[in-house]
């Protein structure tokens, strides 16, 4: 017997292996396909550090240099008075009963918003708003003004010229038109800070975080991010305050809450609400909004009155006088009255589609809103503003 021996051929197929780059893509995709939509914020997004505000500042002053649009003195007697008080702390003395008529000075207030850890020569945005019956303070010049605090100090002098957004002009004959507001304006970076607003921060053991939005189980994540970077320094007091121990010295504090205000928490899903804007009929409603199944019936009722004039001649060569009668016609229509069914639906898609399929127009959702958060179909807090 004879053996055959045939030829082996080896063959040899590509082999292409998976890089470092397309392990990690593949992971992503998969945490992107098994993920809940639940997105991380940073605890300075959600919350604030306690003490750690902002101050309102005011004052009263007066902006000069108007095109003729200033207050009307005799109507405003406290802008002359402000005039004679200031000329006089000039050195300016003027003749007793003197009658000032003055066109372009206007009495304004001026209000700004001292930052927290503001320092002496700091510069700060204020805002001047006329309270008199002045007509524009387009160009003018805010004389140096005090503001001061809610403990009546000084905490910053205000001074420059005004930018208004607006425009205006008229004709003879009472025409006139006016673009945007010209009784109020803003002077970028127009007052100096003169006193610092002390912060409680820096002092003792603990340091207070506050929630924006009242949420106990926010609190608690929020703790446990804190728990997992500095071990039992956290704990939530409530529903808005979490308490941490902090370092006493003033730079670690400051290292150690910068720490913190960047740490990532997902937020807890919020409550159901729906917001209605009465005078606008807006409706604005968040995901967590649940429908129930319930029966609409929604219709317009329209009511006409169609008044007629009748006039009844007399007799020819008759003594009678001509009488005019009126009467009316009162006709009611409804329209659209039968009643729909909205399905059950916790998407908000489904809720905002079954409002739009009753056919209501925005003014009508508040009283269908109204009516079904009545009845409890609507599972949600119903916020008219």
């Amino acid at each position: 017997m004879v053996a055959c021996k045939f030829p082996v051929q080896k063959i040899f197929l590509p082999v292409y292996l998976p890089t470092r780059t397309f392990w990690w893509v593949l992971i992503v995709i998969f945490a992107m396909l098994f993920s809940s939509n639940v997105w991380a914020e940073r605890i300075k997004d959600i919350a604030t550090i306690g003490g750690v505000r902002d101050n309102q500042l005011a004052g009263y002053g007066l902006v000069t240099g108007l095109d003729g649009s200033g207050d009307q003195t005799t109507q405003t007697p406290f802008t002359v008075q402000s005039i004679v008080n200031m000329l006089g702390n000039l050195g300016v003395t003027l003749p007793p009963g003197s009658n000032l008529q003055l066109k372009n000075v206007a009495a304004v207030m001026v209000t700004a918003e001292l930052p927290a850890y503001a320092r002496p020569g700091q510069r700060i945005d204020v805002t001047v708003s006329s309270i008199g019956n002045a007509k524009s303070l387009k160009g003018g010049t805010l004389i140096m003004t005090p503001l001061k605090g809610i403990d009546g100090q000084v905490y910053a002098i205000a001074q420059g010229n005004v930018a208004v957004g607006g425009a205006g002009a008229q004709a003879g004959g009472g025409t006139q038109q006016t673009v945007n507001h010209l009784l109020a304006g803003r002077i970028p970076s127009g007052a100096t800070v003169e006193r610092i607003v002390p912060a409680m921060v820096g002092e003792g053991a603990n340091v207070i975080v506050e929630l924006k939005e009242t949420d106990f189980d926010t609190a608690r994540r929020v703790a446990e991010a804190i728990n997992r970077v500095a071990p039992d320094s956290a704990q939530a007091l409530d529903g808005r305050s979490i308490q941490v121990n902090a370092p006493v010295g003033r730079p670690e504090r400051v290292a150690f809450l910068g720490r913190i205000e960047n740490l990532e928490v997902s937020a807890a899903r919020p409550g159901a609400r729906v917001v209605v804007n009465a005078r606008t009929g807006s409706v604005v409603m968040n995901q967590s909004v649940v429908l129930e199944n319930c029966a609409v019936a929604h219709g317009n009722l329209t009511v006409t009155i169609d008044t007629r004039t009748d006039v009844s001649q007399p007799a020819p060569a008759s003594f009678g006088t001509t009488v005019a009668s009126t009467s009316a016609q009162i006709n009611i229509n409804q329209e659209g009255g039968a009643v729909m069914e909205v399905k059950s639906s916790a998407n908000l898609a489904d809720v905002v589609k079954a409002l739009n399929a009753i056919g209501a127009k925005p003014p009508d959702l508040v009283s269908i809103l109204q009516a079904m958060k009545a009845s409890g179909a609507l599972r949600a807090e119903l916020e008219i503003i």
